[in-house]
Formats: structure tokens, sequence, C-alpha cells
């Protein structure tokens, strides 16, 4: 019973859909327009940049929320807090309350393992958006946060019943993100680079704007 309570626990923080919120309130589909996802990446490409991190830092929040609350209430249990992560995860790509229909997880997924060490956290995100600029596309982060984490706690967990639960989430997100190896074969997922590009040439043109006001 506690782990099916820290299971119910994660999954209806996960379903906590703030993209879908701002997308009601701004009377745009989401699911109809950009990556068609309803997370931080589609709504940074519909309604900018602002948006887009707020709902990256909710959607990291609830997966770190979810795993840090039900060891807070079951201590006693020992993958009482991956449970609760994983099943945040699947709230989030699978929200009971708009057809099942989420985000891909990887925010979700990132605040799971910040609860699960900070340190990881970190590493994973320096060293993947190194890779991703070497590699120069997006897809790459995910599958390689995704190994490492399953690596990382099969060596330092020392269970298996933990080591499985990591693994379940991170195969989760490497399924939910598949589809990008096929946009990126078929030169249609934009590349890390020329994006990263565009931003400096367009932060460019605004201080150019500013400073002919001036």
């Amino acid at each position: 019973m506690t782990y099916v309570i820290g299971a119910i626990i994660g999954y209806l923080l996960g379903s906590l859909n703030p993209a879908a919120l701002i997308s009601k309130i701004k009377h745009k589909n989401l699911r109809k327009s950009g990556t068609g996802n309803l997370g931080a990446t589609n709504v940074m490409l519909n309604f900018g940049k602002g948006f887009g991190l707020l709902v990256m830092l909710f959607d990291i929040l609830k997966g770190f929320a979810a795993v840090k609350l039900a060891e807070l209430i079951f201590p006693e249990s020992a993958f009482i807090g991956m449970v609760s992560g994983l099943t945040a995860i699947i709230g989030h790509i699978f929200p009971f309350y708009i057809s099942f229909k989420g985000g891909k997880g990887l925010a979700a997924f990132a605040g799971v393992v910040l609860a699960y060490n900070p340190w990881l956290f970190l590493f994973l995100l320096l060293s993947g958006c190194v890779l991703m600029i070497i590699v120069n596309y997006s897809f790459i982060l995910p599958f390689y946060a995704a190994a490492v984490f399953s690596v990382f706690a099969a060596v330092t967990s020392k269970s298996i019943p933990l080591t499985l639960l990591c693994a379940a989430a991170s195969a989760l997100i490497m399924i939910k993100h598949a589809g990008n190896i096929q946009k990126a074969k078929e030169g249609t997922d934009n590349k890390v680079r020329d994006v990263i590009k565009r931003m400096i040439l367009k932060n460019k043109a605004k201080a150019g704007k500013n400073d002919g006001a001036e």
C-alpha cells in the first residue's frame, strides 16, 4: 500500500501541466503547433523563452517534489522516492485529464535526477549541453542523460530494485524521444549550432535597436 500511495502522489504531481494551462490562456492549441507536445520546448517555440523557461522550471520542480515528498511521508521505504519519481514522469507524459497526451518527460526526469543526486544532475546538464553542441542535434541530450543515469544507479546503488526503477525511467525518456532521431535523419530537426547562432543574431539585432533608440 505504501508504494501504491507513493505512485499516486508521483502521478498526480507529474500530471500538473503548466504548458496546458498557458495554452488555454493564450487560446492556442499546442498539440497542433510546433512539436505538438505539451512541454517546455513547444511553449518556448510558440510563446517565447520566458514562458518556456517558466514551464521547464515547474516541470523540473514537480519531478523533484515527487521524489522528496514521498521520501518525507514514507521515510522507512527504501525505494519509495524513485517509485514516485517514475510515476511523476509517467504523469507528465500521460496526464489523465488531457486525453493522456502531455510532454516528453525530459524536464520531469531532470527533477527526478536532481532529487536522486544533485551532482549527477549538474554533471549531466553541463556535459550534455557540450555534447549537444558537438553532435549538433538536441536528441543526443535525453539519450545521453538517460543512459548515464541508468549506469550510475546500477554502479552506485548496489540495489537491483532501485536500478530497475531508474532504468524504467530512463527507458521512458528514450522511447518518447526516439522520433527525434528520425527527424535528424530526415533533416527536419533543428541543428543546435544553428539555433544558437540565430539566438545570438537576434540578441545583437535587439541591442542595435536599443542603441538606435537612445
